[in-house]
């Protein structure tokens, strides 16, 4: 293994995936992230929410769930997680959110095609939002995989193309980038097993099909950026905080607490439709 493929010691991914990453805009990792015991710990974390979801909840919309779970940052900072971020991002890492989008057998519904940047627009800069999705289930064509369309997040529209409004409850999301601004001949599946990931970069543009199989498909989007981004705290100090996960802050950013829940925030949220994604 020659200087440009061999990891730093406590890295998951070698130099040469992350100038991959940062040429395709994403990379997928295909070892466990997680000790068995431990994902399945995090598994029935998730199966607990997920059955104490309010009866007009839709599974897909579990946005940043450890607003209301801070057991969640058991996860959402352990070295299997940073380790895999570290090598994209440097060491000062802040988490800025995360989601379950959780498909349910037979009515999953489609996630149109986005870039994540499109959703956070002004909240922070620059806007270098590294994603780890890590497959809760299984992740296929079958059952609505997650789809990306490589290098799109140096090209184009650079993270903010031009967007159609769809039909409200037609899709995960109301907006869809027009159709004119994508290239679905390049499309690639991210098909994942159980407690394997991908990581992506905030500004390519993504999406799935609907879930019409027998099986469940559910994905835990855990979104990274470095310390040096600066959070927007005037626009969004009302319903949303980031999290210093390792290292120390270099761009005077206010943080949360990882001990308490913000129930506020997500009340804030839930009343005003603020979306983390």
């Amino acid at each position: 293994m020659n200087s440009l493929t061999q990891p730093l010691p406590h890295h998951r991914i070698s130099p040469q995936d992350v100038e991959n990453y940062h040429r395709e805009g994403y990379h997928v990792f295909r070892q466990p992230v997680f000790p068995e015991a431990k994902f399945l710990g995090l598994k029935n974390c998730f199966e607990n929410i997920l059955n104490n979801l309010s009866a007009d909840v839709r599974p897909e919309s579990m946005d940043v769930p450890h607003f209301q779970h801070p057991e969640l940052f058991e996860w959402l900072f352990a070295d299997e997680i940073m380790n895999l971020v570290e090598p994209i991002i440097g060491p000062d890492i802040a988490l800025f959110a995360s989601h379950f989008i959780c498909k349910p057998k037979g009515n999953g519904k489609r996630v149109p095609w986005h870039e994540d940047s499109h959703y956070w627009q002004t909240m922070i800069k620059p806007m270098e939002v590294v994603t780890v999705w890590l497959a809760i289930d299984p992740s296929s064509t079958e059952n609505g995989c997650m789809r990306v369309l490589p290098r799109t997040h140096s090209s184009g529209k650079m993270g903010f193309s031009d967007y159609d409004d769809l039909k409200p409850g037609e899709a995960v999301f109301n907006d869809e980038i027009k159709s004119s601004q994508r290239d679905m001949s390049h499309v690639v599946p991210i098909e994942l097993d159980a407690n394997q990931c991908s990581l992506h970069d905030g500004r390519i543009i993504h999406g799935s099909e609907p879930n019409l199989s027998t099986k469940r498909r559910c994905g835990y989007t855990m979104r990274y950026v470095s310390t040096r981004t600066r959070a927007n705290h005037e626009q969004i100090g009302s319903w949303h905080h980031m999290y210093l996960a390792r290292g120390r802050d270099h761009a005077g950013n206010v943080y949360g607490d990882p001990s308490r829940a913000y129930e506020e925030l997500a009340r804030f949220r839930t009343k005003h439709g603020k979306n983390g994604h």
